[in-house]
């Protein structure tokens, strides 16, 4: 049974870091102590229109988390038994369809109908453009054109960039064994980064979230993790950063300088999940360890989103300061895909719910 408490936690606690590194994303540390004081950033500030809006990173991780029930509702009435790569890949058309593009031109294969189907892609709050990544854009564009999806073998181009791992999470609620959710993550990673160090990094924060979500530690989560790493093809480059973030960790809380010395901006897949792994190690607390995980000298948001990941689905929602979750944007929406998702993989049968196929369609 996945626990409702730490795994809307990791949901929440990822939207509310990735909302605090929004306005520091791009921003060198001096720059940050400038605005913010000698701390840094300590809360929300305005960005794209006000104080608490998330960014890129959030969307994508909420139209993948809808990916992962639309795809567990196909298998479960037997459209399917294979990884749901299909299914992500249309989740991330709906996406691109948000950031402006109409559905003609942003569904490719899968604007069969006038308009995308299922209730998040109505949802007017995600129409916003927040600093998509370039890789992600020109990678679903390529697609709506015709070219076929990227693969962990056929892959599409050689991106690390870290917009696969900041959306990765939700890949862990796909099977009971987190190897499967790190195959599912790296597949999904792979329809728009074809570099290793880009797949395998979301690859390994489903793993991370899924043993954590079953009560595992972090320090053993990382063991098990690496050992699962090594078994990959060109994973060094990961399992570098991932040891040079334990490393740094046991000296102790690390300062902006050393993680950009030791793990660098967070730009790219390995160095976001290293900073954002990091920071949840040497946290005090949530709040701690979100704050440590953006104010840092590159891509706050994401590395913020990460540390949120795995801190939430530690110490669960309850550990998240209610001033945060209050000015969150689009808090309702997160929490109510968040319940719907522990309805669709619990033993409750979903399919008996009023116009539950409605809601979330099984392709």
């Amino acid at each position: 049974m996945i626990p409702a408490d730490r795994w809307l936690g990791s949901l929440l606690a990822g939207a509310v870091g990735d909302a605090l590194g929004g306005p520091v994303e791009f921003l060198h540390i001096d720059t940050i102590r400038e605005r913010f004081g000698p701390r840094g950033a300590t809360g929300y500030a305005d960005a794209y229109g006000g104080p608490g809006r998330i960014t890129d990173d959030t969307q994508m991780t909420l139209f993948t988390l809808e990916a992962m029930v639309r795809g567990h509702v196909g298998r479960r009435l037997g459209y399917f038994e294979q990884q749901p790569a299909s299914v992500v890949q249309h989740a991330y058309q709906r996406w691109y369809h948000t950031q402006g593009v109409p559905w003609h031109r942003a569904g490719g294969s899968y604007a069969m109908e006038a308009e995308p189907d299922g209730w998040l892609v109505r949802e007017p709050g995600l129409f916003h453009r927040r600093a998509p990544g370039s890789t992600v854009l020109t990678a679903l564009k390529g697609f709506a054109d015709g070219r076929d999806r990227g693969t962990l073998s056929e892959r599409l181009n050689d991106s690390k960039g870290c917009g696969a791992v900041m959306r990765a999470a939700p890949c862990a609620l796909w099977s009971e064994d987190p190897l499967d959710a790190f195959v599912v993550a790296a597949q999904a990673g792979a329809l728009t980064h074809g570099h290793p160090s880009g797949y395998l990094t979301a690859g390994a924060l489903a793993f991370l979230v899924h043993r954590l979500l079953d009560g595992a530690d972090l320090p053993s989560a990382l063991v098990e993790v690496r050992t699962e790493l090594v078994t990959w093809d060109d994973s060094a480059e990961t399992v570098e950063a991932l040891d040079k973030a334990v490393k740094l960790a046991e000296v102790g809380r690390p300062t902006p300088e050393a993680i950009a010395a030791e793990l660098g901006g967070g730009w790219v897949g390995e160095e976001a999940l290293a900073i954002g792994v990091c920071a949840a190690l040497t946290a005090t607390d949530l709040a701690d360890g979100l704050l440590l995980a953006v104010n840092h000298s590159g891509d706050s948001d994401s590395t913020g989103a990460i540390c949120g990941n795995l801190l939430g689905a530690v110490h669960g929602v309850g550990a998240i300061p209610e001033h945060w979750l209050a000015d969150l944007e689009l808090r309702e929406v997160i929490e109510r895909i968040g319940r719907d998702s522990l309805v669709e993989f619990s033993q409750t049968n979903s399919l008996d719910v009023a116009d539950w196929q409605q809601r979330y369609p099984a392709w």
